[in-house]
């Protein structure tokens, strides 16, 4: 079992899924010749062949349309867009389009296609280059939105997105591409979609959070931990559909609630799961839902990003604060 970033999990993934069928094609700005601007699909064209891993213009609604009539032919595509900005660009060609088109057609057509896409902060990246949309995305019925916060959930999700028969958006928390390793299987694996992941175990309150998020939420539970306090720690791995129960089953037993998110606060996915644990497990909660995320504002460059991006000192107050109510 080797020990691989994001970034080698994910290429190892779409090398194993090219291999084994012949349908999987790659397309995108750089991701032949240059291996994306990440790298992720690097040695792949050379491997494949400029057929199966193409180098596009750089027009993110061309890219995303012609995988949609790549898919309906028959093929299976996985488009690259190099930043979640971007995707503003193709959003008639992804929300009314891809994600309309089984319903559109009655069932004929069902479009499965990847769009895979580098997320959120933390790079220093210029403008355009560092914001979390997600829940642009999670707005819109027929799409399937997925965030993987380790290598082995990387591989896996990818895996599983392709074999889904649905057109999935993939987003990459670029931030950790290579900020930690994992064991992954070399061999072939999947990781079911809409099943969030119980990261830590604990009795005393539940934080919520996916993507590079998880990281910080992790740390928070360490610190908690080492003053007796028990933070069970959930990773909802997909977002679009959400695992709603795994949510709710945890609040019932820890009676308290963080969700922590880098997006911004209004109109996020936290008031959401807020929203659903206040529906479902009302009685459960000893104290309101905290939420922990980044700010009304645009995502500020260079020196204060950091100070934008949710860290685990600001989790950790957050806990503090629903402990103490």
């Amino acid at each position: 079992m080797a020990n691989l970033n994001i970034v080698s999990a994910l290429n190892q993934a779409l090398d194993q899924e090219l291999a084994r069928d012949p349908r999987v094609m790659i397309l995108g700005e750089d991701v032949g010749r240059e291996g994306g601007v990440f790298r992720v699909t690097d040695g792949l064209q050379k491997k494949y062949g400029e057929e199966r891993v193409v180098d596009t213009p750089l027009a993110e609604s061309a890219i995303v349309g012609t995988a949609l009539g790549l898919a309906v032919g028959g093929m299976l595509p996985v488009a690259e867009i190099q930043f979640e900005g971007f995707l503003a660009l193709a959003m008639d060609q992804l929300c009314n389009q891809v994600a309309r088109y089984r319903w559109r057609s009655r069932g004929r057509y069902g479009p499965a296609l990847v769009v895979r896409v580098p997320w959120g902060g933390g790079i220093h990246a210029p403008e355009h280059h560092s914001d979390s949309p997600e829940a642009w995305f999670v707005h819109v019925p027929g799409l399937v939105v997925v965030m993987p916060a380790t290598p082995y959930d990387a591989k896996g999700l990818l895996l599983a997105a392709l074999r889904s028969g649905e057109p999935v958006l993939f987003c990459e928390p670029k931030r950790i591409y290579r900020a930690l390793k994992d064991e992954v299987p070399e061999g072939d694996y999947t990781v079911p979609i809409g099943k969030a992941r119980v990261a830590r175990t604990g009795k005393d309150l539940t934080i919520v959070a996916w993507g590079a998020m998880l990281r910080e939420a992790l740390k928070a539970a360490e610190e908690l931990a080492a003053e007796n306090l028990g933070a069970e720690v959930i990773d909802l791995r997909t977002l679009s559909p959400m695992d709603s129960d795994a949510i709710v089953r945890s609040v019932r037993k820890t009676g308290r609630l963080v969700v922590v998110h880098e997006a911004p606060r209004t109109m996020g996915l936290a008031a959401e799961i807020a929203a659903r644990v206040g529906e479902e497990a009302l009685t459960s909660l000893l104290a309101p839902v905290e939420r922990v995320t980044g700010f009304d504002a645009v995502m500020p460059l260079g020196k204060l990003e950091d100070r934008y991006l949710p860290d685990y000192r600001r989790v950790l107050a957050a806990a503090r604060r629903t402990l103490a109510a």
